[in-house]
């Protein structure tokens, strides 16, 4: 088992200790980084690894404690290797985790006794052209977002589905969401929350100043484009939040369905609608559900 654990928070530690003593006295073999290794009280047993893409090659599940952010670090891993990964969180929403801080008995009971099920997730192929040439490519779990670089001046971008043209404004950017990340960036800027079984591609503008600028939802097998236009600041391509690379005027962002997907692994078969309302507290006082 591949532990990930966000070493900066105290919590985390306590976590990552309680899990590993839980898993090894299992006889579960655990793989740490060895760079988070040095923050963590761990016992000679566990294997050190270098931090690379395929640490957690070899391994049967991936878990992760932390907020969003380490979840999203821990897919990099997930994505590479073909490992589930079970998130456990010590942040605050945390869309992607599978359980809470409370359940760190359940979740070694569970490792322990294979008892989970694993879903995959649709990610993003991310590829940046400037005069014709491919220039950088990535990869988002959630979305690949192209902002404006200046806070005192506007991005702008002609939008584009399926090698026609959408819409052209100057706003803060634009977000390419899988629904996996409808409820991340793409929330906060005015998109739908889409339900992480319907196979989608999501646009959403960010503050655009213009009379049509509506969220989009595309087919699973369209390709978007936003293209920066040539007489705008330089924008930033992010993926996830984590990476990012300077767009410079002219550029071409394209996104697609990824061609690889990041297995979760699951605890609970509740529905999105039940971990919907209890990530954001929302009021369902007064319910009383279809008649039987």
């Amino acid at each position: 088992m591949f532990l990930l654990a966000h070493t900066g928070r105290p919590a985390a530690i306590r976590s990552a200790e309680r899990v590993v003593t839980g898993l090894l006295r299992h006889r579960i073999g655990v793989r740490v980084l060895a760079e988070e290794a040095a923050d963590l009280p761990l016992p000679d047993a566990v294997e050190r690894v270098a931090s690379r893409q395929s640490a957690a090659e070899g391994c049967e599940l991936l878990v992760v404690l932390g907020g969003d952010g380490t979840l999203l670090r821990g897919a990099d891993f997930a994505r590479t290797s073909g490992v589930p990964m079970l998130g456990v969180n010590l942040g605050r929403v945390g869309f992607l985790a599978e359980a809470e801080r409370d359940d760190l008995d359940k979740v070694v009971d569970r490792v322990v006794t294979r008892s989970y099920e694993v879903e995959e997730r649709m990610t993003l192929d991310v590829l940046v052209r400037n005069n014709g040439s491919i220039v950088h490519t990535d990869w988002a779990l959630n979305e690949a977002s192209v902002e404006k670089a200046a806070r005192e001046r506007m991005l702008e971008v002609v939008t584009e589905v399926d090698g026609r043209p959408v819409s052209r404004f100057g706003g803060d950017g634009v977000v390419c969401a899988t629904p996996t990340g409808s409820t991340a960036y793409a929330f906060s800027a005015g998109g739908p929350v889409v339900w992480p079984e319907v196979e989608a591609l999501l646009m959403v503008p960010i503050s655009a100043h213009a009379l049509f600028a509506k969220p989009l939802v595309t087919s699973p097998k369209s390709v978007l484009a936003v293209e920066v236009q040539p007489k705008t600041p330089h924008g930033v391509l992010w993926c996830d939040g984590r990476r990012s690379v300077e767009l410079p005027a002219g550029a071409r962002v394209e996104v697609r369905r990824g061609a690889v997907p990041v297995r979760l692994a699951r605890l609970h078969h509740a529905s999105f609608t039940d971990r919907l309302v209890a990530k954001f507290a929302l009021p369902v006082a007064g319910w009383r559900g279809a008649p039987h």
